[in-house]
């Protein structure tokens, strides 16, 4: 079973792709994703490989026939790809080099401007899952892009508040953001010519880290040479900060955030990542539990002001390494 299902409760349609139960488990000594598994090149830098068991197709099955008056189903189109960071099993993105990660933006931005030319596709949404905190079982470093055929209902409100803000005011709301960070200064972690790395005011996690262009773009496409390999710098320094925080190889899920495609005039938004690292502390998971689940009203237990600071000494601490 793959189709959409409609909540008319907050008004989302949600995934429901049973078919994903019945993903095998992989030797403990067999990677689909490495080299000479027949599965991927026998050389590569960064790949694209199309999801084996995926939760969205441009050819999905006709939905079951579930539907009611209230209770719609509508195919589940889409697309959703894998994208291999390194054919190294073990290396994480922080380990690779800057002109290496800026491969991986170029097949990024590659991916993003094949995937909107179908029409049926309305967001490209681009993000990597890391460590086991996270439910990750494949430790070989890729992460996800799905192409949907609806706005998910949280982009879809983000959406709206770019929208209303540039009516309100006239300007970009992310930044009027940046310009309230930045006198604050407080919160943000660092920056290069071309981003900047903060913990927003609002941070809904300890440790969840914004990555903002400064310029006002709305995609990759849109990005000069020089800001992809600014971008591919700061994601470097962006995770490698967050694991030398405690040393270890940091879980996170990090999400990116570009303007929606084949739906009309978008300009303002305003492209972003977010980190979302599931940790409190080395050894304490915050978890979303019924406040943040059934309410959707985070609690962070901490001060973004502290943890900045403490970020910031990751990143010094980070770049220290480096040398």
């Amino acid at each position: 079973m793959a189709e959409l299902r409609w909540n008319p409760l907050i008004k989302d349609w949600v995934m429901i792709a049973s078919h994903r139960q019945n993903r095998p488990q992989m030797p403990k000594d067999w990677c689909p994703f490495c080299p000479g598994s027949g599965q991927v090149p026998d050389q590569f830098t960064v790949y694209k490989y199309d999801n084996d068991f995926p939760a969205l197709s441009q050819t999905p099955p006709t939905p079951d026939d579930v539907e009611t008056e209230l209770y719609k189903t509508k195919p589940a189109y889409g697309k959703c790809e894998v994208i291999l960071y390194s054919p190294e099993h073990t290396v994480t993105l922080p380990e690779l080099s800057t002109p290496h990660i800026r491969e991986l933006v170029d097949l990024w931005t590659e991916r993003f401007e094949d995937i909107q030319k179908d029409e049926n596709i309305k967001y490209v949404f681009i993000f990597e899952n890391r460590g086991a905190a996270v439910g990750v079982t494949m430790p070989h470093p890729h992460g996800q892009i799905y192409g949907y055929s609806v706005i998910p209902k949280k982009i879809e409100l983000e959406i709206d508040s770019f929208r209303e803000h540039k009516e309100e005011t006239g300007r970009c709301l992310m930044c009027d953001m940046l310009k309230d960070e930045q006198k604050a200064g407080s919160r943000i972690i660092f920056e290069n010519d071309d981003f900047i790395v903060f913990l927003p005011f609002f941070c809904e996690y300890p440790y969840g880290i914004y990555v903002s262009a400064k310029r006002h773009i709305q995609n990759l496409s849109q990005m000069t040479d020089r800001e992809k390999t600014n971008l591919a710098q700061v994601l470097k320094e962006a995770a490698g900060t967050l694991d030398s925080l405690f040393d270890y190889t940091f879980p996170y899920m990090m999400c990116m955030y570009q303007n929606p495609v084949n739906s009309g005039d978008t300009d303002y938004h305003h492209f972003h990542i977010a980190f979302y690292p599931p940790m409190r502390s080395a050894d304490k998971i915050k978890f979303n539990a019924s406040s943040e689940t059934g309410a959707w009203a985070h609690c962070n237990p901490t001060a973004p002001e502290e943890k900045a600071e403490e970020l910031r000494a990751a990143h010094e601490k980070f770049l220290k390494n480096m040398k």
